[in-house]
């Protein structure tokens, strides 16, 4: 089965990359995720990544520390996982490119639109770190706005679940699973999968969402064919 799309944005969590050590990066993990997206992207589809960084450190919640230099701490951590992502990505027979919210010039280039497609008339995967360089916005939201500045046709986002639920699936084994829903109905509900000005922005540019989970094999390549792996969000619903 062929592609449903020509260019995505995968959004990664940090925690993903982290494993069951719930810290750090498990080289095992980044590995088996590495490896599905390397394939992907040799059949064609091009891809951003954008990956957040609470597997080393979420300096919004961080002691003694106020908000702005809290999430510039966590920024930086997205450069860490950023720079990891792209060493297991070159082991896979993949080039990518580092393309940053802020400026660090010994681990990536400021982004910029035309510089991601630049690197994809190079196949190359465009990593973008550092979120959107502002405090007070998540990677979520991060995400949402990579994806309309480099024309993705999707967002999709790797979880732990498989889906979107009307409650916490681990905490409640009666949680529903949404199959399909839009953007408003999310926000209405305030289900807690992606924050609320990320969902916001997808709706308002007519970004489809797909929420997935990562850790189950072949499910991106799933994804991409368009078969019926976790919840999908679109604005009509």
């Amino acid at each position: 089965m062929g592609s449903c799309y020509k260019r995505i944005l995968l959004k990664l969590s940090g925690e993903a990359l982290a494993g069951e050590k719930g810290f750090g990066i498990s080289s095992s993990v980044v590995t088996k995720i590495a490896k599905e997206i390397a394939e992907i992207h040799k059949e064609g589809i091009e891809i951003g990544i954008v990956i957040g960084g609470g597997n080393i450190l979420r300096g919004a919640t961080t002691e003694g520390v106020s908000r702005v230099a809290g999430d510039t701490m966590g920024m930086l951590a997205t450069v860490i996982n950023s720079l990891a992502m792209k060493e297991y990505l070159q082991s896979n027979g993949v080039n990518s490119k580092i393309l940053t919210a802020v400026n660090i010039d010994s681990a990536g280039e400021f982004f910029t639109t035309q510089k991601a497609n630049e690197s994809f008339k190079k196949r190359e995967i465009v990593i973008i770190a550092g979120g959107t360089g502002n405090p007070f916005f998540t990677t979520d939201t991060a995400a949402a706005l990579r994806c309309a500045e480099i024309g993705a046709d999707v967002l999709m986002k790797a979880t732990k679940v498989d889906g979107i639920y009307d409650s916490d699936p681990v905490k409640n084994p009666s949680a529903i699973r949404y199959e399909h829903i839009s953007h408003s109905e999310a926000i209405e509900k305030g289900l807690k999968v992606m924050d609320e000005t990320a969902f916001s922005f997808c709706r308002e540019n007519n970004i489809p969402i797909i929420i997935f989970k990562l850790t189950e094999d072949g499910n991106l390549r799933k994804c991409i064919e368009g078969q019926p792996v976790g919840s999908i969000i679109t604005t009509g619903g």
